[in-house]
């Protein structure tokens, strides 16, 4: 995920390809910075701890964002699809929800860290108002469920 200048800054899901630093870190800042100064203009002084109605509605870019901006890995995948680094993956879940989980190359050790790193992208996004569950799947592997407070 680039900058693309007829579509803004794209934040790392973790399905994306590895990008560098550089300029992608000034997009990221703009980027959250404008979410944060949104977020002030629609809710009030007091409203940057809640998420702003277009967050609401595409909460996979906004939940992504906010992982991206606290400094947490996002996964990267290679041009078959392969994972090739181990870090946050961002999908929608249905109904407004978005499901975080912690992935990497087979063998990466990615099931062994995704209780404390989960925990770790959980209290980055409960910090600005998003509602964070950790649940444990069919095969034991752990996801937070994310959602906007009601």
């Amino acid at each position: 995920m680039v900058t693309d200048p007829g579509r803004g800054f794209e934040p790392a899901t973790g399905d994306g390809a590895d990008v560098p630093g550089g300029r992608r870190e000034a997009g990221l800042r703009t980027a959250y910075e404008g979410l944060l100064q949104i977020r002030r203009l629609v809710n009030g002084p007091a409203g940057a701890g809640v998420p702003a109605p277009w967050e609401v509605a595409r909460p996979a870019r906004a939940v992504a964002l906010v992982l991206e901006a606290a400094g947490i890995t996002p996964s990267a995948v290679d041009e078959e699809g392969r994972r090739t680094r181990t870090g946050y993956r961002v999908a929608a879940a249905g109904a407004g929800r978005v499901e975080v989980t912690w992935v990497g190359p087979p063998g990466g050790g990615a099931a062994g860290e995704e209780q404390e790193r989960l925990t770790a992208c959980a209290a980055a996004l409960e910090e600005l108002g998003w509602v964070c569950l950790l649940y444990r799947g069919p095969r034991g592997r752990r996801f937070l469920e994310v959602e906007a407070p009601r």
